[in-house]
């Protein structure tokens, strides 16, 4: 949000509905917590009064938004976790990322709980120091994974490597290989997808295909199995992307009608049932970054890095074969 104060009016077709409920609506950039929060911190003025969310509009009301939401500076917090470092040097580091683990706090985190567990806590305590490009919160992280997702992830060490790691990654210079299986059989021995990607503006955690206001996205798959078993059709899948979208490779599949194994978020079933068989479930997505190519940012030699499926995953597809 910004150009403030900002002036919205009710009509009679907002008659009765509640005060966040309404700026939910005229305010789609903004999310539900944070339109709670400026709320809260009286920001939200209704006839030239503070309101409460549970306001119920009668369809006449002048709003008023009169500032952005005071967030406190944030900073990530060194924790003692165990890390797989597949790779280090001096500017850099390859860490093969487990699944359940989020890459960094979000942006409403707070030093507590909330602020734990994450890969830059672990990375803190291991290196101590990493590059500062990306904010306090963020230290290191040049590209991120899902919190769902395993696999490998570069970080970068000081600021030097990660300005010049950034421009490979926006130059479409590093490689990022995934392995992920789909429900299906698709069409296609091998393709690539290339619609937009954006948010999704009913359901918020969501990304979608269907807006054509979307971010270019690129994502090639080839078919490695068909795995065809009592729970049903499977595919394994290698898959490379030339962008880093937000959950991109999920969406793209998902838009498919094969989305990944493990992501209810994209219309995967939480349990998988096979005829006379027990019902199996996989509590991660079924989706690992399994390969990953770079040149070392200050000398420019090539880097290739490559880890196998979690345990977990080799586990379920023993399970369906």
């Amino acid at each position: 949000m910004a150009d403030f104060p900002k002036f919205i009016v009710a009509t009679d077709a907002d008659s009765g509905k509640r005060l966040d409920q309404f700026l939910v609506i005229h305010l789609p950039e903004v999310s539900r917590s944070r339109i709670q929060q400026l709320i809260t911190e009286g920001k939200v003025l209704v006839d030239e009064k503070p309101a409460r969310s549970s306001l119920r509009l009668r369809g006449d009301e002048n709003i008023i938004i009169l500032g952005a939401v005071q967030i406190p500076p944030l900073r990530a917090i060194p924790e003692e976790i165990p890390l797989d470092i597949v790779y280090e040097d001096g500017d850099l580091a390859i860490v093969n990322k487990p699944a359940g683990m989020m890459v960094h706090a979000g942006a409403g985190a707070t030093e507590d709980a909330r602020n734990r567990g994450t890969l830059v806590n672990a990375l803190l305590h291991r290196f101590g120091q990493l590059s500062a490009t990306s904010g306090e919160l963020r230290p290191g992280i040049v590209h991120r994974l899902d919190k769902a997702t395993s696999g490998l992830i570069v970080v970068a060490k000081n600021d030097e490597s990660h300005r010049k790691l950034a421009v490979q990654f926006s130059g479409r210079q590093v490689k990022k290989t995934y392995t992920a299986l789909v429900h299906g059989w698709p069409k296609q021995e091998k393709a690539t997808i290339s619609t937009s990607i954006s948010r999704d503006r009913v359901r918020r955690t969501r990304m979608t295909t269907r807006r054509s206001d979307g971010r270019e996205a690129i994502t090639h798959y080839i078919v490695k199995k068909k795995i065809e078993s009592i729970y049903g059709k499977f595919t394994l899948l290698e898959l490379r992307i030339e962008t880093g979208r937000t959950h991109q490779i999920r969406v793209h599949l998902a838009s498919l009608g094969h989305p990944v194994v493990g992501d209810s978020l994209y219309g995967a079933a939480a349990e998988i049932r096979g005829k006379n068989a027990p019902t199996i479930s996989l509590d991660r997505n079924f989706l690992h970054a399994a390969k990953l190519e770079l040149h070392q940012p200050c000398t420019g030699e090539p880097l290739s890095f490559a880890t196998p499926l979690p345990s977990e995953l080799e586990e379920f597809l023993a399970h369906l074969n």
